[in-house]
């Protein structure tokens, strides 16, 4: 049903794209044909590049698509957007008799504008910010007194997210020192073939104390058996429902629902930790059981909405989207912008970002 509605409403989206190109520059005859038949094709262009990526000798063809689809997808959200609003001044100017362009200045006006925010967007995915974020706590031990833990998050790694990408991301992880390296989930989004290499690469990056990670949803989405499998390969221990203790501190992990058709209820392992100790809850998305006993929870999944102005969209799901929260049970959350990107391989106003978290004793 969600399937059905998402595409729907995106086609809905690409046909008025196509019809505002047909009024702003006045198409007729092949020139209109073409603007709605790009619209179609790009509606189950989606379908088309899922469909190439199950195919292992169809990598060129795959990646080429996938930039197609997806680089469109991005400026026709946007082109989307931006239109409704000028829409919008329209109906405005047209009631109250302020000025407004023709409907050619319009279009090109709002292709030239939603063209410079793709270009900004594409440079702001490439270079993720770090975030700085430093937990206080008498529960830290002196041995973990200046920890050092870096979170990645929703790197999307697959057709568009591969070995360049991947090598300058650790790259900037080496440079943080971390004694810890802990993925948020949705770090595997493509079949195992578009993989080769990659594990290998994560493989020769160890930190002091080793990598962790949880699973997302994206994981489950395109199989979770070769997706365990390269985090294995990979270095990572996941955690799954389980915990373990590291330099004095207790990390602990839960699947995605995606994975397991449903909420774990992490309270049922977590509050047989010690109250003495300090705990950081591993969890793709940014949900809280009340019941749990944590003083850290790290997560992701939201992206921050990754194009203005999905953000308001995604907040109305997840109204905790990004930066740090307290919690009622005395904990905090910080929820990622994500380090990646999914589809559109842009970000607007939704930088991503490398965390690194710092444990001072209080």
């Amino acid at each position: 049903m969600r399937f059905a509605l998402f595409f729907l409403l995106y086609g809905a989206v690409q046909f008025y794209c196509a019809a505002k190109t047909v009024h702003g520059l006045g198409l007729t005859g092949p020139g209109r044909g073409f603007a709605y038949g790009w619209a179609l094709l790009m509606t189950v262009g989606p379908l088309l590049v899922w469909q190439l990526e199950r195919c292992a000798d169809c990598h060129i063809p795959s990646v080429v698509a996938a930039w197609i689809v997806f680089g469109w997808m991005g400026f026709a959200f946007m082109f989307f957007s931006a239109g409704l609003v000028l829409d919008l001044y329209g109906g405005i100017a047209r009631l109250t008799h302020l000025p407004r362009p023709d409907a050619a200045q319009a279009y090109i006006g709002l292709t030239v504008f939603v063209t410079a925010l793709w270009i900004m967007g594409f440079h702001s995915a490439w270079n993720p910010r770090i975030e700085h974020l430093t937990i206080q706590s008498d529960k830290i031990p002196a041995q973990a007194d200046g920890l050092r833990i870096v979170q990645i998050s929703d790197v999307h790694l697959g057709v568009l997210i591969g070995r360049q990408r991947l090598v300058g991301l650790l790259t900037e992880i080496d440079a943080l020192k971390p004694d810890i390296l802990v993925s948020t989930g949705d770090l595997v989004d493509a079949q195992a073939h578009y993989l080769d290499g990659l594990s290998s690469v994560f493989a020769a990056y160890t930190p002091r104390y080793g990598k962790f990670a949880v699973t997302g949803n994206h994981e489950s989405y395109v199989g979770l058996e070769h997706s365990l499998a390269f985090h294995e390969r990979s270095g990572f221990r996941l955690l799954r429902g389980d915990s373990v203790d590291v330099a004095g501190i207790t990390l602990a992990g839960v699947d995605d629902p995606a994975v397991i058709g449903g909420s774990i209820g992490e309270a049922k392992f977590l509050n047989d930790i010690s109250p003495g100790r300090m705990v950081i809850l591993l969890k793709h998305q940014p949900r809280i059981d009340p019941d749990a006993r944590l003083d850290l929870q790290l997560s992701g999944h939201t992206h921050n909405g990754q194009i203005f102005p999905f953000n308001f969209l995604v907040k109305w799901v997840y109204p905790m989207i990004q930066g740090r929260y307290p919690l009622d049970n005395g904990g905090q959350l910080y929820v990622s912008r994500g380090t990646g990107t999914w589809g559109p391989p842009i970000r607007v106003f939704a930088a991503p970002e490398i965390t690194l978290i710092e444990l001072k004793r209080r």
